[in-house]
């Protein structure tokens, strides 16, 4: 370990962290976990903050049982989906507005720390949590997401993992079938005795995918293993101190491609995919180490600290040209295929080691009328990419033959890095019904690109590109809530955004912009909910170079500068349960309008020519989502709509439009066998809607079909 990093590590242990959290302020309350670091904590909590906030507790979760992310926030206000894979794997999620592109643009975080494998150095990365083990899941966006970092434009994706036990034992067995060859296992015991308390659960599951191939008897699908470790220890007098480790391994196989389908391929069969496509699969192993400190003094004082590594390694093996002029050709000879078939398809490993570590701490103060937290965060993370590239050859009988194997390192041999000190400091203040939230987040970066060629796999020759780039800025944001009466709440809120400049960055330029927010919260005669303005003005947006928005192999990891973009709307959501003496009627609403304009023209490297008065590619204008429910003694009925108006993948002539308005619902019915068992039916796409669900690199890849899962639980 750097000396530089013990140094950081051990002045950082004594100050406090930008991401961990809403923790009550209590020091008596034996109800709330030391160990679970939230950043909202409850849905009460939420009147507390001045920003739109969304907590989805373990109880909303377990409506749908949901395993895809992308299911599970499709009906959060102000939070843009664009699904890849079917099944949630790899996500791509933003806010507001600011593109959806492998949740780049919002900080992902669970348990409070940045989750993405290179956060600073390589923020379009390739993980993402499990989500059908966490326990709640928490969305905040505006002047109170400031203090998490690194991108504080968008938001904050909190996902909360299972908390130990506070009491006795707890547990669980969760088994599940379905369509495609699904499967999940779900299973967890905790138990907390004396002053100790451990809790182990693994979660294992995976389908043989909805799409065919042409050849063998390959599936298209995947299989992904979780398992979690937590150890808790409470000591000191009225334990006051709490000391929790958390470890978490997962891995993944996943016959996953980027090959998406002509628009004549996609309307004859949208489920097919191409021969070309046979080899194509993404192995990844993820090592994760959590060590939280929490300690309550004084009258309401509290001392966090946080110190963590992820490990993370990715190869997706796949083929590398999946432009449209490509696919056209796989088609024609698929239709008529040669004796002399296909030769020199490229399939590359896209092999990259990634690693991100810190600590950070942060302190609460109580001081009269005023709640001050500051914080410190150390953090440093890195991308070392190592690819190659094979060449087969497609035969006549559609299978696919090597006919030659690259050196490793020939393709890619780069190491991204960053290191960043993060310092955090935000002042509550209560002025009787007024509540004034002042914060200023300072961060001091540098992130650096060391490059070898192609041809030195052993790095010995000496380093063909070197560059580095120092950043200081200074975040600042302001937010009040006003409560009218006991029905309604009103906020504002005002922040600078941010977000650094990657290696890839040719012109080392920050993203910046000025949002703003206006609404207010109510809870009236059963009706509760939310309606909010936002308003996001860009000097500068990023724009990240991924292959899974169609970047040409040889631009993979460079960032683009966009200059002016504009993007405003509102947010509504609204919901209240109807109940008779034998039942439940639970119906929730919520909308997001958004307005999204470049106000310059230039040359895009992603999407073509821009120009302005240009929306954004994938945000789209108008997204509904409408639930309802029925709840009875032993049967509990929920279905759930989502409806998302026309949007574009690109901003060329063929580009505009190509992403349809779609409404797919789905359905969820529970029968209560007692107070621990249950049997259950999902259904995802109940119409069995056909839609586009992207069209990177110019090829369709189709959402979801309908898909039905039986599952029985038993929980104690």
């Amino acid at each position: 370990m750097k000396s530089q990093f013990i140094v950081s590590t051990l002045a950082a242990a004594i100050t406090l962290s930008l991401s961990t959290s809403a923790i009550a302020k209590d020091a008596t309350d034996k109800e709330q976990a030391f160990e679970q670091i939230t950043v909202i904590g409850s849905q009460a909590a939420i009147n507390d903050i001045p920003g739109s906030a969304t907590f989805i507790s373990e109880a909303e979760l377990q409506k749908f049982e949901y395993t895809d992310i992308s299911r599970v926030l499709s009906s959060v206000p102000g939070v843009y989906v664009q699904e890849e894979d079917g099944y949630g794997l790899r996500p791509n999620i933003g806010m507001r507005g600011t593109g959806t592109g492998r949740n780049d643009k919002i900080s992902v975080m669970e348990d409070g720390v940045l989750v993405a494998p290179a956060p600073y150095s390589a923020p379009a990365a390739y993980y993402f949590p499990t989500t059908g083990r966490m326990q709640a899941i928490e969305v905040l966006k505006g002047a109170a997401s400031v203090k998490y970092g690194p991108r504080t434009t968008g938001g904050v994706l909190n996902l909360v993992s299972r908390s130990l036990p506070t009491e006795g034992s707890t547990g669980l067995v969760n088994a599940e079938l379905g369509s495609d060859g699904f499967y999940k296992g779900h299973a967890y015991f905790g138990k907390k005795k004396n002053n100790a308390a451990g809790l182990i659960e693994v979660f294992s599951y995976g389908a043989d995918g909805f799409k065919e191939l042409p050849v063998g008897s390959d599936n298209t699908g995947f299989e992904k293993n979780d398992v979690l470790l937590k150890f808790g220890f409470d000591f000191g007098e009225n334990e006051a101190h709490n000391l929790e480790m958390k470890i978490k391994y997962s891995d993944e196989r996943s016959d996953e491609t980027y090959m998406g389908l002509t628009d004549a391929d996609y309307k004859a069969s949208p489920y097919r995919r191409y021969a070309a496509s046979q080899e194509d699969e993404m192995n990844t192993q993820h090592n994760a180490y959590q060590l939280n400190y929490a300690y309550r003094f004084g009258d309401g004082y509290e001392f966090l600290a946080t110190a963590y590594l992820n490990d993370f390694h990715r190869n997706w093996y796949k083929a590398s040209k999946v432009g449209v002029s490509d696919l056209e050709k796989y088609s024609d000879f698929e239709a008529n295929p040669t004796s002399e078939g296909i030769e020199g398809i490229g399939v590359k490993a896209n092999n990259r080691n990634y690693q991100a570590k810190g600590i950070q701490s942060e302190l609460h103060i109580p001081a009269g009328d005023h709640y001050i937290t500051v914080g410190v965060r150390y953090h440093e993370d890195e991308m070392d990419r190592f690819q190659w590239q094979d060449e087969y050859t497609l035969n006549q009988d559609l299978s696919m033959t090597l006919t030659s194997q690259g050196a490793p390192g020939s393709d890619s041999n780069r190491f991204d890095s960053a290191k960043a000190t993060t310092l955090f400091v935000q002042d509550q203040w209560t002025l009787d019904a007024l509540v004034i939230s002042a914060g200023l987040r300072y961060e001091d970066i540098t992130i650096s690109r060391e490059e070898w060629s192609k041809s030195d796999p052993k790095r010995e020759n000496g380093l063909t590109k070197d560059i580095s780039n120092d950043t200081e800025i200074l975040v600042p944001s302001l937010g009040a809530t006003y409560t009218v009466n006991d029905n309604l709440t009103l906020l504002a809120g005002i922040q600078q955004g941010y977000a650094p400049a990657a290696p890839g960055n040719a012109d080392q330029q920050e993203e910046e912009s000025l949002n703003i927010e206006l609404g207010g919260r109510y809870d009236y005669a059963g009706f509760n909910g939310e309606v909010i303005y936002f308003n996001s003005d860009y000097d500068n947006m990023h724009g990240n170079c991924t292959a899974a928005i169609g970047c040409s192999d040889d631009n993979i990891g460079d960032q683009y500068n966009y200059g002016e973009v504009s993007v405003e709307g509102f947010e509504l959501s609204a919901g209240r349960t109807f109940a008779t003496d034998s039942a439940a009627f639970p119906v929730r609403l919520t909308y997001t309008y958004t307005d999204s304009t470049f106000e310059n023209d230039f040359e895009s490297g992603l999407w073509g020519q821009v120009n302005k008065g240009d929306a954004m590619p994938y945000v789209p204008e108008n997204q509904v989502a409408l639930s309802f429910g029925a709840e009875f003694s032993s049967l509990v009925f929920d279905t759930q709509m989502r409806y998302v108006s026309d949007s574009h993948a690109n901003l060329s002539p063929t580009g505009l439009n190509a992403i349809d308005s779609r409404v797919v619902w789905d359905l969820a019915a529970k029968y209560l066998i007692d107070d621990n068992q249950k049997v259950y039916l999902t259904v995802d796409n109940l119409f069995d809607k056909t839609y586009i669900a992207n069209r990177a690199n110019g090829g369709i890849q189709p959402g979801k079909p309908r898909t039905l899962q039986l599952g029985y639980s038993y929980a104690f």
